[in-house]
């Protein structure tokens, strides 16, 4: 091992005949196993497993566990994700064993708590996104937008202009799932480039928009965190040429309790309960994309809906236009009773407060990184920010260096390269669960990183210097997709 924090694979522990656990002597027939299984799927030989003590396997994985970082371990800057703190009490809901041993096949009688909750949240992010009915089955946020641009289509095909709308209209700044979802619903993808103020550039979207202009995909504030001083004229644009309007909610947790999407002009909206509503995510998830829509979109929806009919609460198929489910049974549900929760302990001030302060947050870090680090817009900024490594660069150091630099000093980096506008982008979302003291203390390390490429460039280039794993050939491993280190073992 090359360095004191690493820990060696668990295939490299092995030693032939240590058993972490031994099964109880077997009180029933035995039956052969070539009578159970057919030969073709049978093994030729044993697997080759890890054999070990079941204290070596415990240590193992708590190490394993301390090189983990999370939110839950120290600020989580990544810009356009949301990591923020996630109020344990909403994970103690989620954990009540009636939402944890209920069974989507129950008959409706037996479940009305988990569909009032589900017909309850409908109701809450309606309000907040302004709209009008909302599914809860997308399990993500591409999920969601994938949702979305088939409720579009369903629209478009219902009115006979399916075949004439073919266009999707994405700002240059977007998120690159925008592109993808659009892409695969069959549109296809018009890009319009941003203004000097990083914002939509009305006059481009006038030419650009027209009779085949299916709709327009945005996020409010946008990927740069700034807000778009003219939604309501871009709104009017694309509904002036029959298109609709549709809300990437990334960056939702600017927005909470000050401005709705629907009231910008936006006809479909989508939901982050991973990002905005109290879920951890990474690592794959799990994740919730919830979609509302407008009173006109409604009828599009997946089936079902929960509705409510004398106090009782069914789900109702009965929406002929429905673009047709999208995701097994409907939604994640323990991620819906975690936004639910965070919801209701909240309220509305306290749901206007989360954002309030997210944007004071981001203000703040802001002003105290500008002096080091060149601001490409020079402007108020919603809950998110981007920074550019400019200056560093012209010593040699770009935005990655400084990222596996923030490493050594305890720090997970922001996103870089992204938004692709912006040269040697760093975007940085400090989220509204962080303190003064530790956005003062990140502020330090950015700057003092920004002293050392000045005076010690290599140094950046060189980092990081105290991480398990140094800096790896990611080149090599865009190329040579193969991580199974037991065959190369082998």
């Amino acid at each position: 091992m090359n360095n004191v924090n690493e820990v060696p694979l668990i295939f490299e522990m092995t030693s032939p005949g240590r058993r972490a656990y031994e099964y109880p002597q077997n009180d029933v027939p035995l039956e052969k196993i070539n009578d159970l299984i057919p030969d073709r799927f049978l093994r030729k030989k044993p697997a080759d497993l890890p054999e070990l003590s079941e204290n070596e396997v415990i240590r193992h994985f708590t190490q394993l566990s301390r090189l983990n970082y999370g939110v839950d371990v120290g600020f989580y800057p990544l810009g356009s994700c949301t990591m923020k703190y996630n109020p344990k009490i909403n994970e103690d809901v989620a954990k009540f064993s009636g939402f944890t041993s209920i069974h989507p096949y129950q008959t409706e009688e037996t479940i009305q708590g988990a569909l009032q909750l589900m017909h309850e949240l409908e109701k809450y992010l309606c309000e907040i996104a302004g709209l009008h009915r909302a599914t809860l089955q997308p399990a993500a946020g591409a999920h969601g937008e994938f949702t979305g641009m088939l409720i579009m289509k369903g629209f478009h095909a219902d009115r006979g202009e399916n075949q004439v709308r073919r266009e999707i209209i994405i700002p240059d700044s977007a998120h690159g799932t925008n592109p993808a979802s659009v892409s695969m619903c069959g549109y296809q993808v018009v890009e319009i480039k941003s203004n000097s103020r990083g914002m939509v550039d009305l006059e481009s979207l006038k030419k650009i928009a027209g009779s085949q202009t299916a709709g327009l995909m945005l996020t409010n504030p946008n990927t740069l965190g700034l807000f778009e001083e003219d939604i309501l004229k871009i709104a009017e644009i694309v509904h002036n040429v029959g298109g609709l309007l549709y809300y990437d909610g990334a960056n939702m947790n600017a927005n909470l309790g000050i401005t709705r999407p629907g009231d910008m002009g936006f006809d479909i909206v989508h939901f982050n309960l991973h990002k905005t509503f109290s879920t951890p995510h990474g690592g794959g998830g799990p994740g919730s994309g919830p979609i509302a829509v407008t009173k006109e979109l409604a009828d599009f929806l997946p089936i079902p809906l929960v509705d409510v009919k004398n106090n009782n609460y069914y789900f109702n198929y009965n929406y002929p236009k429905s673009i047709g489910k999208v995701k097994s049974f409907y939604g994640n549900f323990l991620v819906l009773v975690k936004a639910y929760a965070y919801i209701r302990s909240l309220g509305a001030q306290g749901l206007r407060e989360v954002s309030e302060t997210a944007v004071l947050n981001a203000n703040y870090l802001m002003r105290l990184l500008e002096k080091n680090y060149h601001l490409p817009f020079n402007q108020a900024c919603k809950h998110e920010f981007v920074l550019s490594g400019k200056r560093q660069k012209s010593h040699g150091v770009r935005a990655l260096d400084i990222a596996k630099r923030l490493l050594d000093y305890g720090y997970h980096p922001p996103t870089i390269y992204f938004p692709l506008i912006v040269e040697e982008a760093m975007m940085i979302e400090p989220t509204e669960t962080e303190n003064k003291e530790t956005l003062d203390k990140f502020a330090h390390m950015m700057n003092e990183i920004a002293r050392e490429a000045v005076e010690n460039p290599d140094k950046l280039k060189n980092a990081p210097f105290n991480t398990p794993i140094r800096r790896l050939d990611e080149a090599r491993a865009v190329k040579e997709l193969d991580v199974n280190w037991y065959n190369k073992m082998k």
